[in-house]
This record gives C-alpha cells, sequence and structure tokens, in this order.
C-alpha cells in the first residue's frame, strides 16, 4: 500500500473519529414525523385518520409520558393497523435505552428481529453508536426513517446547543435556560429551575430526554 493511500485512509479516520467524539447523545432527527406532544392544530388535522374528536382527545391529555399512553389513548377509536398509520406521521420518541418491547413495536416497521437488534445494543451512549449498530441490518434510507422515532438522554452539563435544541418543542429560549443553570449536580435541581418556566407535566416531558449520567 503506498504512501498516499495511507495518508487518505489515515485522514478519513480522523474524519470518523472526531465525528464520533462530538456526536452527542440526542433526539433523532425528524423528518416529516411529527411529535405528539408539539404538534400543532393544523399539523393533527392533516393526519386522515384523526377525527376533531380525537384531535380534542389528544390535546386535553398530552404531553404524553411514553408512546403507550399515545397508542391508549387512541386505541379507543382506531384499529392496530389505522393506529399504525398514525404513527408513520405522529409518534412520542422513544428512550432507546428504557424502552419496553411493547413501547418499541410500536415503532412502524419494528418487528421481533429488529426489536431483538434495538436491545442488543444497549446501553447507547449516543445516536452515532445507534446509526452504527442498527445501520448493520437497515439500509440507509430506511436507518434514518428509524431514527426519528427515537433518542438518547443528553447529558445536561456537557450537551451542545445543536442537542438541546433537538429535543421537541425546545426553542432558543429554553435552551439559555437549560444552560443557565450549569453546572447541574442532581435532577432535583433541574426539576426546580426549569420547573419556574414550565408545567409538571412539560417538566416531566421534558425530563426524559436529560441525564446527569
Amino acid at each position: 500500500m503506498n504512501i498516499r493511500r495511507l495518508t487518505v485512509i489515515g485522514a478519513a479516520t480522523l474524519v470518523v473519529a472526531a465525528g464520533m467524539a462530538t456526536a452527542l447523545a440526542q433526539a433523532g432527527r425528524r423528518g416529516d414525523l411529527l411529535d405528539a406532544n408539539t404538534a400543532s392544530n393544523k399539523q393533527l388535522l392533516a393526519i386522515a385518520e384523526l377525527t376533531p374528536a380525537i384531535i380534542t382527545g389528544i390535546q386535553e391529555r398530552r404531553p404524553f409520558a411514553t408512546q403507550t399512553d399515545l397508542d391508549m389513548l387512541l386505541s379507543a377509536s382506531l384499529s392496530r393497523e389505522r393506529r399504525t398509520e398514525v404513527y408513520r406521521r405522529l409518534f412520542v420518541q422513544v428512550n432507546l435505552n428504557t424502552a419496553s418491547d411493547t413501547e418499541l413495536l410500536l415503532i412502524p416497521g419494528v418487528g421481533d428481529h429488529l426489536l431483538g437488534e434495538l436491545k442488543q445494543y444497549r446501553p447507547y451512549k449516543a445516536l452515532a453508536q445507534f446509526r452504527r449498530e442498527i445501520g448493520k441490518h437497515v439500509d440507509a434510507r430506511e436507518l434514518a426513517r428509524l431514527e426519528q422515532y427515537v433518542f438518547v438522554p443528553i447529558n445536561l452539563n456537557t450537551a451542545s446547543d445543536a442537542d438541546i435544541l433537538s429535543i421537541p418543542g425546545v426553542g432558543q429560549r429554553m435552551l439559555t435556560e437549560f444552560k443557565e443553570y450549569r453546572p447541574y449536580k442532581a435532577m432535583t435541581q433541574f426539576r426546580r429551575e426549569i420547573g419556574k418556566y414550565v408545567n409538571d407535566k412539560e417538566l416531566a416531558r421534558l425530563e426524559r430526554y436529560v441525564t446527569l449520567n
């Protein structure tokens, strides 16, 4: 192998390594998938399976702590097949490290085989690990689709602005509040400080996405 080829491979390795080092845990990049807790009325109305009555129920019950909570609500009005169609457009992201089998199987396209693969690589440290490991089993397009449904909690003290902003519903104002109280010593501090700006249900929703570990 010549020196020029070694140099190219070395440079490529450094780029990959740098990417891995900066890829912190975060919520998956969302394409067309809406977050059930933050979707607007107009966005909900665009989902064919959702009637005005169902939409009212969603708005009254949210924020949903888990996808299973949303599924329980919709199961009163929609068949499993129709709920699956809804979940191609609307979902509550699942924690890759703690989601139950039932919750993971609500992701459209996830069957018993992929469920096993998703659980095999726990604990996930970052979405880069999810992309690398699950990318062994599905193509790039399917990997990008699946990523929309998942998250790995971010570290409150070290997460980048981009990682914090990946949390559904978090904008520049809340980004500032998250960072203002660093370093966090305990989750009780997060609840106390961020609880000044949101109600208890919203605080619980946000807490799903963060960690101090």
